[in-house]
């Protein structure tokens, strides 16, 4: 067996089940296959293998699903990749080949079961990778900050429970003022290169990642300036997308047989993780902007959001959408929740009106780290704080966000039963960084590092 060409990438992870994403390589007409196995850490003997038939359609990649793991305990396991020398009459048949595994072995946790346990989780967006005919330029750059949140998560405690990654995992467009990558092998090219960097590759094959696509994964501002051109663009983009950022997440249901289904009809999806959970927003694909109904999420979307927030009993409820919720910035024109003020309060006063404790928005985008509350004028019981972690990796030509930036002067929106003020909890964070989450009894312990590990700031915000 051959080690992956990319991965393995550890994805939706709960007590019993993990998905694994690897990918192989073709070889002329003949089948491959992805394979892995597992045994709990200090077991002797091995799991049979899981095998996954690798496609050309699919870019040789494939998600393997290992069900019937303990519930917080770490387990080793192989990957690999390989093309059998005789003809393979059916999958099944593949555990009774005398394979020789690929030397190296991975570990991953599952989640624990025990419903109040701190939980960690650690949270970035905007890895800037610029590449130039498939070939990374300046590549330490765009991967030192990985090596960093691989020893974070090594020497965390509570361990850490999963990586948010919550947009702009590629920069498709990251020449597009000379060479705009639009062909769909253009853009697998960038993501085998993004994804097999070795800091990045050694943290996803060790802590379970969560992803959501922001618009450089499709082009700036999407889907703004728009046109008929970029329907082949949007295609590939998106082809590529599901492969390497959604194949691996909750988004996909499994099948009967235990695997992912392949079918997704939606990016956005939710996890639980004790009595936490996570609604991952898909705030780029589904805008509406027509001015009669301006949208960032569609009607499916705002309704099961609205629904979870109110029928959850998860003690702390996090909402990750890709650009941000609030502060408004000065320069960023209509590509935030700014632009679909109507929305974004329809969503306020659900919360408002439900009594909604406890709820916090995960975002990016802004190349700036921020905390901020949101409370309301005639309603002492409404508190809503924002969580802002970007930029991991900040490209030379882009500027950081200060504090600045934002709008702080006045209300975030005005109704005729009182307003929604906010303000800074933190200072705003002008370089490289990440950050790392604990949710214990009583608070939410957030911690900014930057690409050294050296702690930029803590806030801990009280939960209610």
């Amino acid at each position: 067996m051959f080690k992956p060409t990319v991965g393995p990438i550890i994805g939706h992870t709960t007590t019993n089940h993990a998905r694994i994403f690897l990918r192989g390589e073709s070889n002329k007409d003949a089948r491959a296959f992805a394979g892995i196995r597992y045994r709990r850490l200090g077991d002797e003997h091995w799991s049979k293998g899981i095998f996954a038939e690798l496609e050309k359609a699919r870019d040789m990649s494939a998600v393997l699903v290992l069900n019937d793991l303990a519930a917080d305990t770490v387990h080793e396991y192989q990957a690999g990749w390989f093309s059998p020398t005789k003809p393979v009459p059916a999958a099944d048949t593949l555990q009774e080949l005398p394979l020789q595994w690929p030397p190296q072995l991975h570990r991953l946790r599952t989640r624990s079961s025990q419903t109040t346990q701190p939980r960690a989780y650690l949270v970035g967006s905007c890895r800037y990778l610029r590449l130039t005919a498939g070939i990374a330029a300046e590549p330490h750059l765009g991967d030192r900050m990985f090596a960093t949140i691989s020893r974070v998560a090594e020497q965390a405690d509570p361990p850490v429970s999963a990586m948010l990654m919550t947009g702009d995992q590629i920069y498709v467009d990251d020449l597009n003022f000379i060479a705009p990558d639009r062909e769909l092998k253009d853009i697998l090219l960038k993501y085998r290169v993004a994804f097999s960097q070795p800091n990045i590759a050694k943290l996803m094959s060790a802590l379970p990642t969560y992803m959501i696509l922001d618009d450089h994964e499709i082009e700036d501002n999407w889907p703004a300036n728009r046109n008929k051109s970029d329907d082949f663009l949007y295609a590939n983009a998106i082809n590529a997308y599901e492969l390497y950022q959604a194949s691996h997440g909750p988004a996909h249901e499994l099948c009967a047989e235990g695997q992912v289904d392949k079918k997704l009809d939606k990016y956005w999806y939710q996890f639980t993780d004790g009595d936490i959970e996570w609604f991952v927003t898909d705030s780029r694909t589904r805008r509406n902007l027509a001015a009669s109904d301006r949208r960032i999420l569609d009607i499916e979307q705002e309704q099961a959001l609205c629904t979870w927030l109110i029928n959850s009993s998860a003690r702390v409820k996090f909402v990750v959408t890709s650009v941000m919720f609030y502060p408004d910035s000065k320069r960023q024109g209509e590509d935030a929740w700014k632009g679909f003020p109507e929305q974004r309060l329809r969503l306020l006063e659900t919360i408002r009106t439900h009594a909604i404790k406890n709820v916090f928005i995960v975002s990016g985008d802004v190349h700036g780290s921020l905390i901020s509350r949101l409370t309301h004028s005639e309603d002492p019981g409404f508190e809503v704080h924002t969580i802002v972690s970007s930029p991991l990796c900040n490209s030379k030509l882009l500027p950081y966000a200060t504090a600045s930036t934002f709008i702080l002067d006045q209300p975030l929106a005005r109704t005729a039963v009182g307003d929604y003020r906010h303000e800074l909890t933190s200072y705003v964070i002008s370089q490289d960084n990440f950050a790392h989450l604990v949710v214990d009894a009583e608070h939410i312990h957030v911690r900014y590092h930057d690409r050294d590990g050296a702690l930029l700031q803590a806030v801990s915000i009280l939960l209610r």
